[in-house]
């Protein structure tokens, strides 16, 4: 019974990549990085020149119509390159790791079928971890259960519910903030449902379900001093706000509406609260600055997770240069040239 609760692990690789370049247990290739540091442009380049097809490792760019305002990538940029794991659902939709994982999982096994690799590419942390380490997605949702957890958590407060959860799962409690509301409840569900800590399930669960194993990774990061990012987040909130961000989601707030997901993704709140009038232009613009600044700090808490990744400045001349030379499999030589 309670194997129906896990999900298959991670992306079954076996026969899956190309075994000319790397063999059938071949690296997962990835460049990832913060928001704002140039992966797109720098990924099209590599994937041209590797012969590589790009999989999309961004949890917002799945939706439809939200084009703008997740930057995602042009009709023109995918063109040049295939890409996968794009506009798969509407925006109305809930969509999660467990869907992206057989979506990637068929990205790559259509570009086997072409003889190609994947690049996976983009900001997600939580993917990249459950496309390496694999995800416990725990049992089914008890509504009326999660619907106790949550009413305790508006009535209580999440730190008396993280506290409990400090108690009675230590490691999980460690591992989520105060006030993530939604991961406190989750971890509280599978332990009154299973009788078991999330922590012990996460901990057994690892690359085809062996503790502790993970996927080997040929993997690029680009990464900014902070003033440096900074600057590269405001001038590209002014250019999205410039390409018609507030239009596109008053749009899909019209058409489809958005669902518990994609409502989360980074600035639509704020740019629908301009459009009603609730924002000033400028006060719209400085508080998606703020918000991105912060959730590009939490996209490096989950990097951090990764000693592998080979980290670059983009700005360097130097940066494509050892970018491929990662994703070849010749980084550690460059490294220490």
């Amino acid at each position: 019974m309670l194997a129906r609760w896990l999900l298959a692990g991670p992306l079954d690789w076996h026969g899956l990549t190309e075994p000319e370049s790397s063999g059938p247990d071949g690296p997962l290739l990835a460049l990832v990085g913060a928001t704002a540091t140039g992966k797109s442009a720098l990924a099209l380049d590599l994937a041209e020149e590797l012969g590589l097809e790009i999989v999309s490792l961004d949890s917002m760019q799945v939706y439809r119509g939200m084009d703008v305002g997740t930057a995602k990538p042009t009709r023109a940029e995918r063109a040049r390159v295939p890409h996968s794991c794009l506009d798969l659902v509407e925006p109305s939709e809930r969509y999660d790791v467990s869907r992206y994982l057989a979506d990637a999982r068929a990205a790559v096994e259509r570009a086997r079928a072409k003889g190609r690799r994947c690049l996976f590419v983009g900001g997600t942390g939580l993917y990249l971890k459950a496309l390496v380490q694999g995800m416990f997605a725990g049992p089914p949702a008890d509504p009326d259960l999660r619907a106790g957890l949550v009413a305790r958590a508006r009535a209580e407060g999440t730190l008396a519910l993280h506290a409990e959860l400090v108690r009675l799962d230590g490691p999980s409690a460690a591992r989520i903030h105060p006030h993530d509301e939604k991961r406190i409840v989750r971890a509280l569900e599978v332990l009154a449902q299973t009788g078991r800590r999330l922590s012990d399930w996460q901990h057994e669960w690892g690359w085809h379900g062996r503790a502790g194993a993970r996927r080997p990774l040929a993997i690029a990061g680009l990464a900014l001093p902070a003033d440096a990012h900074a600057e590269r987040i405001g001038r590209r909130v002014g250019a999205m706000l410039e390409q018609g961000w507030v239009e596109e989601a008053c749009a899909v707030r019209a058409t489809s509406g958005f669902g518990p997901t994609a409502i989360q993704a980074l600035g639509y709140g704020e740019v629908l609260a301009l459009a009603d009038g609730e924002l000033t232009a400028e006060a719209c613009r400085e508080r998606i600055e703020q918000l991105t600044r912060r959730f590009v700090r939490r996209q490096g808490t989950w990097f951090r997770s990764f000693p592998e990744i080979r980290w670059l400045d983009p700005r360097n001349a130097t940066a494509r240069a050892e970018a491929r030379a990662v994703l070849e499999g010749s980084g550690r030589a460059l490294s220490d040239s």
